[in-house]
């Protein structure tokens, strides 16, 4: 088997979602908005599948990378592949992203499983068949009945319960939210979720990386004391040291780094500089599932957790293919919007939840279930 084509497919989609000035993801009104599929196809007609934003698949990367990279070449020698691949970000002048690897990777890996007739977690481990969730919430917002204050918070963490999460985790107020971001206002939220929930449910703190040293420490002490399970990029990551000296200084496990660039290697500094007590990877953020698994063992072998940033098809199959993970990523939520519609592309979504718990997915490769006449119908543009 060789992989013989390599195409993407730009199309159009409705949704409620919106980004804010800095990034964030928030309710908004509907409205169409561009997503990409890539497609990798062997010389015996299988196809492999990975979407991503039209940026991160532009026709450039397509034919100056990624077929460069794959055509021709065997998709069971992955690894041999995604080197390649990795190795040439350094010439690439920055063009050539880890988010751009991690999609194209996927979907050589959606191809294998395919070809094996076999879900990707299982082919790389098979530790288990299912995993909990914790309900990730989006950011704060202004909008009235949303997360817009303390009790918003604490409400809204009352019906993830009733949903069936067994943890939760919050993402709080950021710019440009005018207020934000507020040491004070973050504690009172953490404060209002846990005297709802009570005290012996998993909470968790995503801080989102815009505090000082001292901010930091202010923030990290008290959901200390409030029994939070473990607190997430509250700085910056390139500041690898401020994160040792916040690890020391505080009881309650740092998790991380999330988006700190470098791969494997960054996390390797992170773990034998006991700069964090919980690792983390996500494959988007290191280029992919295959990285992704490097991270996690390496974690395994000093005895520590590594979570998982985020939901989807690529961060499921890595979940259920090790072990030292505790639990799916779930979200982003939010009071406005109902999680388990899929978008127009999909004709379910790859992690529905069952009393908190989020089984693998049976079909082969990365399991989503495409609706390949709607991609076709809302199709924009095809290189």
């Amino acid at each position: 088997m060789k992989v013989d084509n390599i195409s993407v497919t730009v199309f159009s989609y409705k949704t409620s979602l919106v980004n804010d000035t800095d990034g964030h993801t928030h309710p908004g009104p509907e409205h169409d908005t561009d997503m990409a599929m890539l497609s990798i196809e062997s010389d015996d007609g299988l196809k492999g599948f990975c979407f991503g934003s039209p940026q991160a698949l532009r026709p450039y990367l397509l034919e100056n990378y990624i077929k460069k990279v794959f055509v021709g070449e065997d998709p069971l020698r992955f690894e041999k592949l995604w080197q390649s691949l990795a190795r040439w970000q350094r010439g690439s002048g920055g063009q050539l992203s880890d988010k751009t690897i991690a999609i194209a990777e996927m979907a050589l890996l959606d191809l294998v499983g395919k070809k094996l007739n076999i879900p990707l977690w299982k082919l790389l481990g098979g530790f288990r068949d299912e995993v909990p969730a914790y309900g990730s919430t989006m950011c704060g917002d202004e909008l009235k009945g949303g997360l817009s204050s303390p009790d918003d918070y604490g409400d809204f963490a009352l019906k993830l319960i009733k949903q069936g999460y067994k943890a939760i985790k919050l993402h709080t107020w950021m710019p440009p939210v005018s207020w934000a971001p507020n040491v004070k206002m973050d504690i009172k939220a953490c404060a209002a979720v846990r005297e709802a929930v009570g005290e012996d449910f998993p909470l968790m703190l995503d801080a989102n990386h815009w505090y000082s040293r001292t901010e930091a420490f202010e923030l990290g002490k008290a959901i200390q004391e409030l029994g939070y399970y473990w607190y997430e990029e509250p700085m910056d990551e390139h500041s690898s040291s401020s994160y040792k000296w916040l690890a020391d200084n505080l009881d309650i496990p740092i998790l991380g780094p999330e988006y700190a660039e470098g791969k494997f290697h960054t996390r390797a500094e992170w773990i034998s500089n006991g700069i964090c007590d919980i690792a983390r990877t996500g494959t988007m953020d290191v280029g992919g599932i295959i990285p992704s698994i490097k991270i996690t063992h390496l974690a395994e072998a000093f005895n520590m957790d590594c979570e998982i940033h985020g939901g989807g098809a690529g961060n499921l199959a890595v979940l259920g293919a090790i072990s030292n993970a505790r639990w799916y990523e779930r979200g982003l939520l939010h009071p406005f919007i109902d999680y388990n519609v899929p978008p127009a592309y999909l004709h379910k979504i790859i992690d529905p939840m069952n009393n908190g718990m989020i089984r693998m997915p049976d079909l082969p490769g990365l399991g989503e279930d495409i609706n390949f006449d709607y991609i076709k119908i809302n199709a924009i543009k095809k290189y």
